[in-house]
């Protein structure tokens, strides 16, 4: 028999990420986490939404994302707003470093989840920073969708 597979489970998604960046290419990364972390993210207790990713010493690092402290651990809760490494690959590292040196562009973290053999991971994107502008187009065009499926449904009634 077959051993079954679990679903990624979302802990947390930075929703404004796709809102201010264009995403040009993404990558998943596992984080090192110590201690009582992965216990507070199985309570979903974590915010990315400021959180953003650097390339320093040859490292991907993570910063500005807040665990909650574990609600049952004692003198073993790390501090939540430390900076974290994120593992990837020496090629995938170098790569970033190369494309990160280019005027804006930024490492930007997209989605926060557990795989399917329950490790945390990271979705890290590759973005451009958008213009007032761009964001308007966005707007613009998820309300003219917005209006074709109200159309749409009308129509099928």
């Amino acid at each position: 028999m077959a051993a079954r597979r679990r679903e990624r489970q979302t802990i947390a998604r930075n929703r404004s990420a796709r809102h201010e960046y264009f995403v040009d290419e993404t990558f998943e990364a596992g984080i090192e986490l110590r201690g009582t972390e992965v216990r507070s993210l199985r309570e979903r207790a974590c915010q990315i939404n400021e959180a953003f990713c650097l390339v320093r010493g040859g490292q991907c690092w993570l910063h500005g994302v807040h665990i909650h402290p574990y609600s049952n651990g004692s003198i073993f809760n790390v501090d939540p707003d430390r900076k974290r490494r994120l593992l990837l690959h020496r090629n995938q590292i170098d790569y970033l470093d190369g494309k990160l040196r280019a005027k804006g562009t930024a490492l930007v973290p997209l989605e926060l989840y557990f795989d399917d053999n329950s490790r945390v991971k990271l979705l890290v994107g590759l973005c451009r920073g958008k213009k007032l502008y761009d964001k308007r187009q966005d707007i613009a065009r998820r309300d003219v969708e917005r209006e074709i499926q109200r159309a749409l449904k009308e129509r099928n009634r």
